[in-house]
């Protein structure tokens, strides 16, 4: 049934694009007094244009401007065109709002293709725009929209003032240290506020940002930040200077990541750096492949023999012969190369890939030795299985394996235990998903003092002195990270005021939901582009494309417009207002500065403005021609200085 509807809307749509397409309208609009002398309007031109709309298809209008006859300095000395046009058509274009928002839309919501949005307008609606008008409307919805957000600023400012107040989260992404891309978001309205390119993550390039939105959204109730060396003191010295009271909140999450990598990084590099040296890996991937050889175009046929020894029972850990017993030592060998599937969709620190590639070496080793008891009697396969035997006898005999496993045994140990007294859940992989934690009021207590139980207990079984360096020295990771951070883990119980009703609300007390925002946004760029590294992209992505997932929003959409089929005609509203306004060009192509840039001083090592700079033939001409010149003689320096 749905496809049956799609089928009958496509074929309408394509009708509708047939039966417009060229048709002549006249656009009327009265002739009334000038708004600024009440004098008569003159006819300064009349034209035929094309116009392009959803609505409306490919047309042709017949339009009249006008201007004051005495020619006074009012704003009506700017050629008007007809109310119907304004309405409908962006100005000096022959594209319809509805057209610019559809292809925003598109664009930085589903974050299709230019040519799957070309498309999509020529089938359905019978327009048809070049791919570089895509490009430019796009871009052109992103100023409409951040002007829009910064036109609404104060019924956004009274729906926070109805919940109480708002929580602000903060954090930023971007792609191989460029494209720095910082989000100011709303925590309880789940709406991103202001988003801002910034060099690097330096305080004096952050503290702006914040004090650019708590200017006109109000103070925050809490700030929830990561543990950057940038963030923290950039939130803290904006509390301290504007004399606010509310709480600076560490993500609970980044908070356990830091503990992590300071517990179990250098062990960790030291085993991966065991395995890299010993060329387990490599040596694993070459018999897989000289057995892949082996086997051939039987291969189909040995997976499923494969597939059917394990099911077998009672047959003493033994292997088959043949090519099936060749495929056993293949699959045994795979297996315990495919130990990345131990990570659940996680990252270090939360897990150790290589402390599970040794456990994954450790028990296939043993299971060689059952098999060897009663070996095969094919050579081949004997001799498979012995090969893979070598390969895995030196994780298991060589010293240094099990000094650097023992100690990341005992030290993962310790972050379980941080990591349950904090009650912190797998991080959820799937963009847009809740946050993974949302305890009760009465549970953070009760988290809160789990952790405090944790830290007595830790101070209890810290060795004081002896040959126990290794757990003494742990044990002090955690609790420095607990002296440092302790107070900052705590005050996410939020008592509202009585205008709204009185009662407490709950800070989220991870950044998941700025993570989940940051994992969307980059999946749909790499749908986009079909590039899995976003460097050049986030360099060349407006900050303005942070506000369009709002349009999620339905909450955010009402303050914005109403709904979303009102988008078109809000933001012709915006034109209609300024209209009055005198500008040297279109002003719609005038971005207000202070809404998303901050000033800063420019710290990157080498941004894209750098780089247009310096990639030149000039510049490099300049630095050979340095460099092939050669020094003056002593005489001449002095005649110089002289």
């Amino acid at each position: 049934m749905r496809g049956l509807i799609h089928s009958q809307a496509e074929e309408q749509a394509a009708l509708l694009g047939e039966t417009t397409r060229n048709v002549l309208v006249t656009a009327h609009e009265s002739a009334g007094p000038c708004p600024g002398c009440q004098g008569p309007m003159r006819v300064r031109k009349t034209r035929v244009r094309q116009g392009r709309t959803l609505a409306h298809g490919t047309f042709r209008i017949h339009g009249t401007e006008r201007v004051c006859q005495a020619g006074c300095c009012h704003p009506s000395q700017i050629p008007r065109r007809s109310g119907d046009l304004e309405a409908v058509l962006l100005p000096r274009s022959s594209v319809g709002y509805d057209v610019m928002v559809f292809i925003g839309l598109q664009r930085y919501l589903i974050h299709q293709q230019r040519e799957e949005i070309r498309e999509a307008l020529s089938r359905d609606y019978g327009v048809f725009l070049s791919s570089g008008e895509i490009s430019r409307l796009g871009r052109l919805f992103l100023t409409y929209l951040e002007n829009l957000h910064r036109r609404r600023r104060e019924r956004i400012r009274a729906a926070f003032d109805r919940d109480g107040g708002w929580p602000l989260h903060i954090d930023a992404t971007g792609e191989d240290g460029r494209g720095t891309l910082l989000v100011l978001y709303a925590g309880w309205r789940k709406w991103v506020l202001g988003a801002f390119k910034i060099p690097t993550e330096h305080a004096e390039a952050i503290r702006p940002c914040i004090e650019n939105v708590v200017a006109w959204a109000g103070p925050p109730v809490a700030i929830v930040r990561d543990l950057g060396r940038a963030m923290i003191p950039a939130c803290e010295s904006f509390r301290n200077d504007k004399g606010g009271q509310f709480p600076i909140l560490s993500c609970h999450y980044h908070f356990l990541s830091d503990v992590g990598k300071d517990l179990l990084e250098a062990g960790h590099g030291e085993l991966r750096a065991l395995f890299q040296r010993f060329d387990i890996r490599p040596d694993l991937r070459k018999l897989v492949r000289d057995l892949g050889r082996k086997v051939g175009e039987e291969i189909p046929h040995v997976r499923r023999e494969v597939l059917s020894w394990q099911g077998e029972t009672g047959n003493g850990h033994r292997l088959p012969d043949g090519l099936q017993g060749q495929g056993v030592v293949r699959a045994l060998a795979q297996w315990t190369l495919d130990y990345a599937i131990e990570s659940s969709g996680e990252d270090f620190p939360f897990v150790l890939p290589y402390l599970d590639f040794y456990h994954r070496c450790i028990v296939a080793r043993r299971a060689i030795d059952a098999f060897l008891r009663k070996p095969p009697a094919d050579p081949d396969v004997l001799r498979a299985l012995n090969r893979l035997a070598r390969i895995l006898d030196t994780v298991r005999s060589e010293v240094p394996f099990k000094a650097v496993t023992g100690s990341l045994r005992q030290r993962q140990r310790l972050f379980r235990e941080l990591r349950g007294a904090l009650r912190l859940r797998e991080k959820s992989t799937g963009h847009g998903s809740p946050p993974a934690t949302e305890p009760t009021d009465v549970k953070l207590k009760d988290i809160q003092q789990d952790v405090e139980d944790l830290r007595s207990s830790l101070e209890r079984r810290r060795p004081q002195r002896g040959p126990a360096q290794e757990a003494r020295e742990a044990i002090d990771v955690v609790l420095d990270h607990l002296t440092r951070y302790g107070e900052s883990l705590w005050g996410h119980i939020v008592a509202l005021p009585e205008k709204v009703g009185g009662g407490i609300r709950l800070v989220e007390r991870t950044n998941d939901i700025l993570e989940n925002f940051f994992r969307g946004m980059k999946h749909g760029e790499r749908r986009r582009s079909g590039r899995k590294i976003l460097t050049q992209d986030f360099e060349t992505l407006p900050p303005a494309a942070a506000l369009v997932p709002n349009l999620n929003q339905p909450d955010y959409v009402e303050v914005l417009c109403g709904s979303l089929g009102q988008l078109p005609q809000t933001l012709a509203a915006l034109d209609a207002e300024d209209l009055e306004r005198r500008f040297d060009s279109d002003p719609r192509l005038q971005v207000d500065a202070s809404s998303h840039t901050a000033a800063h001083t420019d710290t990157a090592s080498l941004s894209i403005e750098d780089r247009r700079v310096i990639r030149t033939n000039s510049m490099t001409q300049k630095i050979f021609s340095a460099a092939r010149s050669k020094a003056p003689k002593t005489g001449q320096l002095a005649a110089s200085a002289g």
